[in-house]
């Protein structure tokens, strides 16, 4: 087997504020039939699909074991098919571990979730802590990101100006993106004059609720050119879980970001992150991440966010020109969103946010309180 797993091709639906009118079915197929269509795969037991990877989540599907509801509409009836119960850039790690390890030759990755239909952040992110010592506190993702958020802006000297900044920034380069979800601009001012939620993130500085599906073909080195003429080779992988209770952490450490990240840059050869990668898509799903989560991959010295923010720093490391998390993806999907994007990036189909001779991309995701779990791909022309 070849040391390098293709990505053959990528679709995706437009990002929504609500799908009312879809199930997460409807949401599915059009991605799977533009996988088809762009690759000339089949199902075919011998040179075809044989196994597919799946995201979804059983809260926002309101519904237990919910790949159990898209068997049909991804093809995965009367063969392999695995759950990604997780932020959905995992599979990515999933499906090249099942294609390095000679298990499979291609593999089908799809994803969905309908943010819409249980919208209810609290009780939906309350579900991931301890239900003894943290649930009855009601802790969410939101406040306790909040606390995150604090001693970040004590260490790096992060304002409320720099995170409005950030969401200007966001909206700005999402209305290129033909995918993105749709909000409307806003000013400094308003981004600073929106509703404290929890001290110190406002209502503008965390991402919307959203709906959204995607699809992805990934195969061996071997058959690449069999599906596409322009593959995007992932030579690097890492994840890392942080400690699960936010009491044992260093929440501006960036611990398991980095280790993450460290894993992934080996594999790929990579020695100066600052240096060698064309485009970054970090997964900031609250304004004040970016700059940190940049810190966390080495794109930026630690401590130094509010000092990038001012200087530019993001437009001149073409961060997150789609837009990022922060203008809407959903919260399971934000990571792998990151990653397609910088497909299209590298096979030159970004449109007006097109990196010029882009070659090599860094996508991150995360998921849980304050960024408990993090991981990290490179991927390359």
């Amino acid at each position: 087997m070849g040391k390098r797993v293709a990505i053959c091709a990528v679709s995706q639906i437009k990002n929504d504020g609500d799908y009312w009118y879809l199930r997460f079915q409807n949401m599915l197929l059009p991605c799977l039939e533009a996988i088809l269509e762009q690759t000339g795969v089949t199902f075919d037991l011998d040179k075809g699909i044989r196994d597919i990877i799946t995201c979804s989540d059983d809260v926002y599907d309101a519904r237990t074991i919910s790949n159990n509801g898209v068997t049909d509409v991804v093809g995965a009836h009367l063969r392999g098919e695995e759950k990604m119960a997780q932020e959905a850039i995992n599979g990515l790690g999933y499906a090249m571990a099942s294609i390095l390890s000679g298990h499979d030759d291609v593999v089908l990755f799809m994803g969905h979730c309908k943010e819409t239909q249980t919208e209810s952040r609290l009780m939906n992110t309350n579900l991931a802590f301890d239900p003894f010592y943290s649930r009855p506190l009601g802790l969410d993702f939101i406040n306790a990101n909040a606390f995150q958020a604090r001693e970040y802006q004590d260490k790096s000297g992060l304002t409320d100006e720099h995170l409005a900044k950030i969401v200007v920034r966001s909206r700005e380069n999402a209305k290129k993106n033909p995918y993105a979800r749709e909000n409307e601009l806003v000013t400094v001012q308003d981004v600073m004059k929106s509703s404290m939620i929890a001290d110190p993130i406002r209502e503008l500085h965390l991402y919307p609720v959203t709906d959204w599906a995607f699809g992805m073909l990934l195969c061996c080195e071997e058959r690449a050119y069999e599906f596409t003429d322009n593959p995007v080779w992932i030579t690097g992988f890492g994840n890392c879980m942080d400690s699960y209770f936010l009491g044992d952490r260093d929440l501006t450490s960036n611990f398991s970001l980095k280790r993450a990240a460290q894993r992934a840059y080996e594999m790929a050869g990579i020695k100066d992150p600052k240096k060698d990668f064309d485009v970054v898509e970090l997964m900031d799903s609250f304004a004040y991440q970016l700059p940190l989560w940049a810190e966390g991959v080495g794109i930026v010295d630690e401590g130094k966010g509010a000092e990038w923010i001012d200087g530019k720093g993001a437009d001149d490391q073409n961060v997150n020109l789609s837009g990022g998390m922060l203008n809407g993806n959903p919260i399971i999907l934000g990571g792998v969103a990151r990653a397609l994007e910088c497909v299209l990036q590298l096979r030159g189909e970004a449109g007006k946010s097109q990196v010029k001779g882009a070659k090599r991309a860094l996508a991150h995701g995360c998921y849980g309180a304050a960024g408990q779990h993090q991981a990290v791909v490179v991927l390359e022309k």
